[in-house]
Formats: C-alpha cells, sequence, structure tokens
C-alpha cells in the first residue's frame, strides 16, 4: 500500500482577502509541518461578505487574485499540490465564479473548477440565500490526476447532488472533494450524513475543508472539517468550529478494495420510473 498524507483547512476567512490570505498561508504550511503533500482549503477561501457591492470592489480577475497568487507561490515553495477549496473570481463576461484551483509542485495550475449548483434555499431559522443573483454557475465536473489517484473537485452544496460524484466514481475517481462553508443549521442536521454517504455509495475518499465559526459578515458557518474513507469511516474531523488543520494518510487501493466488496459502480442498471394510482387524468371538454 502507498501512502499519501493529505490535509484539509478549517478556516473562518472574514472581509479582507490579504488577511486571509495570510491567515491560509499559516494553516498551510502547518499542513506541511504536518507531513501532507496534498492540502485543500475551504470554499470562499479568500473572504465570506453578504454584502455584494463590497464583494465586487474587492474582485480580482483569476490572474490577480491574492488566493490564487498566494496558492501558487506556496505550492512551489513548498513542493505540495495545493488545493484551493474556492474563491470569489472576477470572469472576463463581468459575471462572478465561485472557483477553485489545484496547483501543483511547480506552482503550475492544473485544475479548475466553478461550483455547479446554487445555494438558492430559505431556511427555517429565517436565513434566506440567493447565490444564483451573484454567482454564475459552472457548466462541467473536473476530474485531475494526481500522484495519489484521480481526484474529483466539488465545492460545499455540491454535495447534495449525488449524481455529481457518481459521474466523477465511473470516470475513475477515487477521491472526491467537498469543501465547504456550510451554514451552522445545515451543518448540524446533514454535514456527517452527507460526507460519508458520498464515500460509501461511490467507495471513494472524501476530503471537505470547512469553514466555521461567526464570520465578521454575520454567518456562522459548521466547522467540522473531514477526512472520510471508502468505507464512510471518518478518519479525521475537526470535531469544532475553530481554525485547524486535520490530517490522515490515505491510499488509492482502499477504493479499489471497497468497490470490489460491493461492486454497486458495477451493478448499476438503468431503468424506467413509473407512476401508478391516484385520481385518473380528466380530459378536457
Amino acid at each position: 500500500m502507498t501512502m499519501t498524507r493529505v490535509a484539509a483547512l478549517q478556516m473562518r476567512s472574514g472581509m479582507d482577502p490579504q488577511r486571509n490570505a495570510s491567515d491560509f498561508e499559516a494553516l498551510v504550511r502547518e499542513a506541511v509541518e504536518k507531513g501532507a503533500t496534498y492540502v485543500q482549503s475551504p470554499e470562499m477561501t479568500g473572504g465570506l461578505m453578504r454584502d455584494r457591492a463590497m464583494l465586487k470592489e474587492t474582485l480580482k480577475s483569476e490572474e490577480e487574485d491574492p488566493i490564487a497568487l498566494k496558492a501558487s507561490e506556496l505550492a512551489k515553495a513548498l513542493g505540495i499540490h495545493l488545493h484551493v477549496g474556492s474563491t470569489a473570481i472576477a470572469r472576463p463576461d463581468g459575471k462572478v465564479a465561485n472557483r477553485g484551483f489545484i496547483f501543483g509542485p511547480d506552482g503550475g495550475k492544473l485544475a479548475v473548477y466553478d461550483k455547479i449548483h446554487m445555494f438558492d434555499v430559505d431556511l427555517d431559522n429565517g436565513e434566506s440565500w440567493r447565490e444564483s443573483s451573484t454567482y454564475e454557475p459552472g457548466q462541467a465536473s473536473t476530474l485531475v490526476d494526481l500522484p495519489f489517484g484521480r481526484l474529483g473537485m466539488a465545492v460545499c452544496y455540491d454535495v447534495r447532488f449525488p449524481q455529481l460524484f457518481r459521474a466523477q466514481a465511473l470516470a475513475g475517481a477515487q477521491v472526491l472533494t467537498m469543501p465547504a462553508a456550510f451554514t451552522r443549521q445545515t451543518g448540524e442536521a446533514h454535514w456527517h450524513v452527507l460526507q460519508r454517504a458520498r464515500a460509501i455509495e461511490n467507495g471513494a475518499y472524501v476530503i471537505s475543508a470547512a469553514q466555521g465559526g461567526l464570520h465578521e459578515d454575520g454567518r456562522e458557518t459548521y466547522g467540522h472539517s473531514l477526512i472520510v474513507d471508502p468505507w464512510g469511516r471518518i478518519i479525521a474531523e475537526a470535531d469544532h468550529d475553530e481554525p485547524a488543520v486535520i490530517v490522515a494518510d490515505i491510499d488509492p487501493a482502499a477504493s479499489a478494495q471497497a468497490r470490489g466488496k460491493v461492486p454497486n459502480l458495477k451493478n448499476a442498471r438503468d431503468f424506467a420510473v413509473e407512476v401508478v394510482g391516484g385520481e385518473p387524468e380528466r380530459k378536457q371538454a
């Protein structure tokens, strides 16, 4: 078995991109000190801002974004694969992307992913979110081959759409990623079960760096960054909402073993959906 040490960073990003970049760097360096060669940060590493006007004032293009620039610099300096879970990026068409990046040990950009599913919800406690009013959804799933295996990229709300991860697993992904900024309410209800379910049903590792705590813009996120093995066992967790680094050793062979024991990816069949009973359809006169 060939083990690789991976890390997930738990952050509490504020409204100052430069300060967030500094906090990001400190956590990355801590992860490397713990032996990690792949490091993942949470959704919106560069900042959490409810105020759209303020967000747009701080937006940069991909080439000028402080988190992307810092990630490239750190990946090269530390000789690691560095996965920015996501940050807000100004697109050339004037729209905004919730965009993740992976940089290689030479500092080069290996992969980019724009969050596909927009968090447009109204929660019981009065929280209301409309990501689609600010962000342009992505159109394609992204997978990238890294030294320890094929990795699928996703962001936060994507976790509720199992077809995305099934497609990645069928395309050979042994590691699934779900960096997030889960609200406290939804996190307490669903975070752990969703992460474990995606791991179990796809026989894959899941790595999910998370935002945690009370942020400057007033929102509260759940934390509890997780690394889950292909059998659904939690092998690392930040069991709180404070900034932290978690690490775990993973081996892609464990994915093949899990899929061998429960070969549901191979056993899946196409089927029709039939609705029976209920009121008969009435013809219009």
